[in-house]
């Protein structure tokens, strides 16, 4: 948005000179109609008056604003509202102390439609950044008069998503580092080291052993082909990453990462964590069971368990339970499916999901604690044994001519 001057009347026909953000001058003549003001002239923003920020975000430029700037969103919001504040000063108090400049124009998108007599969920359903889950649970709030409780339950429901994927990426980012400085080493040695050690064993005229030819050979291979392996590295990156953003190639991967040796048990309770968690928010905040399964599929992101839990819905559909669909999923754990039917007995389905939850979060914070202690050493030895094996290759003819051997 822009920041437009104008000269205009009051109803009562005060004379004001002021400015309003508008998207066009279009747009700044509806809004100074609605504030009961004729506008006589409106002037546009020269270049050097235009915010950085605002032609970054208008440009499409600006970087979007994720997890974390909405936890924060959603949680102020809920508490200016349980504060009595009406919903538009609300979104216009969010709109002067957010520093995100995407969520900056979002909010402001927001409160314009809210005056032009929107709902909350509308509007919130016309913008970038908020998902059908969390429009939903919005609506849900807003026809039960709770909307402030259920905007701090999506606030700890994000919370613990973004808790859970730093619990992840700190996991395996030591890992990364090692591999990769492990590599430029392994790559050091075998492009100027070894031909060094090369040209000394040249001189002596002395019988290499094939162990040392061995090496000789992959450095050699790596001075000649450095440039072709690593086109065909970036090209094979580049075809995995198309394939994957298929249908077909995504289902692929996806039953794959959940048959990994390491990181399969990973991705099950993690997604399954996500799914009971999401499934709870929504039935507690008075979603219908069918509506509430539907969303809760589309924010998984393994396809495979999304096409195993869209049977389950299909069997609560045709009035089944959902533990007996459920206790067909071989990965589905059974403890698990048997605190869903007490918490589906008893009536307190959403309760029990929230400890269901809870559970596949502690077991993935164990498993990414223990795959960290296990894959750190493995790492470890097998670079570690890579560079040792090339140091002995290099220096066994040293010793052999030093020892005499023929």
């Amino acid at each position: 948005m822009a920041k437009y001057k104008y000269i205009g009347f009051t109803g009562d026909g005060r004379k004001v000179e002021n400015s309003i953000e508008a998207e066009t001058v279009r747009d700044a003549k509806k809004i100074l109609r609605r504030q009961n003001i004729r506008a006589t002239k409106i002037i546009e923003p020269s270049f050097f008056e235009a915010d950085l920020g605002q032609f970054l975000v208008d440009k499409g430029l600006a970087r979007p604003f994720g997890r974390v700037e909405l936890m924060r969103f959603t949680r102020q919001l809920a508490i200016l509202i349980n504060a009595g504040v009406p919903i538009l000063e609300c979104m216009e108090i969010l709109h002067k102390q957010e520093q995100n400049m995407v969520l900056k124009r979002v909010v402001k998108n927001i409160s314009m439609q809210i005056e032009e007599g929107k709902t909350l969920f509308d509007a919130m359903s016309q913008q970038q950044g908020f998902d059908k889950l969390y429009c939903a649970l919005v609506k849900a709030g807003e026809s039960a008069g709770i909307l402030d409780s259920i905007l701090n339950k999506l606030a700890e429901f994000l919370e613990k998503a973004e808790k859970l994927k730093k619990q992840v990426k700190s996991a395996l980012t030591y890992p990364v580092i090692v591999v990769f400085v492990g590599v430029l080493v392994v790559f050091g040695l075998m492009t100027f080291v070894v031909p060094q050690f090369v040209g000394i064993l040249k001189e002596s005229n002395q019988e290499i052993p094939w162990v040392t030819q061995t090496v000789i050979d992959v450095s050699n291979f790596f001075q000649n082909y450095t440039l072709l392996l690593i086109a065909g590295m970036v090209a094979a990156t580049m075809i995995f990453v198309n394939f994957i953003k298929t249908r077909e190639g995504k289902h692929a991967w996806d039953r794959f990462t959940m048959k990994a040796p390491l990181f399969g048990m990973l991705v099950i309770k993690g997604n399954l964590g996500s799914f009971t968690r999401t499934l709870a928010t929504m039935l507690s905040a008075g979603v219908p069971i069918i509506d509430s399964l539907e969303i809760c599929i589309e924010t998984l992101d393994n396809t495979q368990i999304a096409k195993d839990l869209t049977r389950v819905r299909k069997a609560v559909i045709e009035g089944k339970s959902i533990t007996d669909p459920l206790s067909r999923i071989t990965y589905f754990p059974p403890l698990v499916t048997q605190m869903i039917k007490v918490g589906e007995s008893t009536g307190n389905l959403d309760q029990m999901l929230v400890k269901v939850a809870d559970v596949f979060e502690d077991e993935v914070e164990e498993l990414v604690g223990n795959l960290t202690k296990l894959i750190e050493p493995i790492i470890l030895v097998v670079l570690g044994g890579i560079i040792g094996f090339v140091l002995i290759a290099m220096y066994l003819p040293i010793f052999m001519s030093a020892g005499g051997v023929e």
